[in-house]
């Protein structure tokens, strides 16, 4: 490839992944329609519209107003939270078995939330938000500490890091519950993720920390690119690999709580949204986190709404649905040859 054709095929390249984004926003918008739409109660597209923009008090349009815009808003922001999340961790470990679920932080954030009701009487929304942030910052920094700090983090030891964590937390979880019966009533609500029975106020509360999360997620794109060629690289070019990687704990930690605050553990979604953008988009990390941002909103609204109508008249937990997606692409990622290597 000589020098003049390279700037040709860079520009042919970025306009196919700016396409590709285009196409992948307006799937998310026909799927937001369906979500709308769908349920134990389905309502007719053209009804669905209607209402959607014309509030005129019949049972359909209270349906979608009071139950089906703040839950399909809210699966939008957990999407994109979890897909970020799962991408930014893939990207600061070099390993694309990271995920939220697996490495145990989803897990560490709803810890955090039953100490908070067992424990300390927290019984509001925002109280969840601030202790699940500081179960997620705190599984966060053990998964890394413990995986390899320094130059050569190791991608199999923040595996089993992850899995030792997940495994303590779990056992700690459980026999809380077990001897305090009042508190697993309450932790019904987060037991396997869900966006059943959310309403405004959830949206409200978690939306400013999932924008912030966002946002900051972003901005590290090209810094990522740079961290991947090496510290030394990366230091070389003027980017430092510490502020980079604290950086994006403090996204992680942003995205991940809001998220388990908001729906509870949902697990594989971090794992397969990144994998799918890099099918699309290769390894430049500023377009897989654009991806991320899409394709997870897409991916939750469809695993929504099959467990919606999967087993009628009730409905199954989108973290079930999820589970069953994630986990075949998790075993493919397995049989790789170069496993843990981005």
């Amino acid at each position: 490839m000589t020098h003049t054709t390279a700037p040709v095929v860079g520009r042919a390249r970025a306009r196919r992944r700016a396409l590709g984004l285009l196409g992948a926003a307006a799937a998310l918008v026909v799927v937001s329609m369906l979500s709308l739409a769908i349920g134990t109660r389905s309502i007719p597209l053209g009804t669905t519209w209607q209402v959607l923009w014309n509030a005129d008090g019949s049972v359909a349009s209270d349906v979608v107003h009071t139950l089906r815009i703040p839950r399909t808003l809210l699966a939008i922001g957990v999407g994109a939270s979890l897909g970020l999340s799962g991408a930014l961790m893939q990207a600061l470990t070099r390993n694309p078995l990271a995920e939220p679920g697996l490495l145990g932080v989803n897990l560490g954030a709803a810890t955090a939330v039953v100490i908070a009701i067992a424990f300390l009487g927290i019984t509001s929304m925002l109280g969840y938000i601030w202790f699940s942030f500081a179960g997620a910052a705190l599984t966060s920094a053990a998964v890394f500490a413990l995986g390899g700090t320094g130059r050569s983090p190791t991608p199999d030891r923040q595996i089993l890091s992850g899995v030792a964590i997940t495994a303590v937390l779990g056992a700690f979880v459980w026999a809380v519950l077990v001897t305090m019966p009042e508190v697993f009533d309450r932790y019904r609500y987060w037991d396997v993720g869900s966006l059943a029975d959310r309403d405004w106020e959830t949206l409200v509360r978690v939306a400013p920390f999932i924008v912030v999360g966002i946002v900051l997620a972003l901005v590290l794109g090209g810094r990522l690119n740079a961290l991947s060629l090496g510290d030394e690289a990366a230091t070389a070019v003027g980017a430092s690999p510490t502020r980079i990687r604290v950086l994006g704990l403090a996204a992680i930690t942003l995205l991940c709580g809001a998220a388990t605050a908001a729906t509870g553990p949902i697990w594989f979604l971090g794992l397969a949204v990144p994998y799918v953008a890099r099918l699309f988009v290769g390894a430049d990390h500023r377009w897989v986190l654009a991806y991320s941002v899409v394709l997870g909103p897409i991916v939750l609204l469809l695993a929504d709404i099959v467990g919606r109508v999967v087993v009628p008249p009730g409905e199954l937990q989108v973290g079930i649905v999820t589970a069953f997606v994630g986990a075949p692409i998790f075993l493919a990622l397995c049989r790789r040859p170069r496993l843990g290597q981005l």
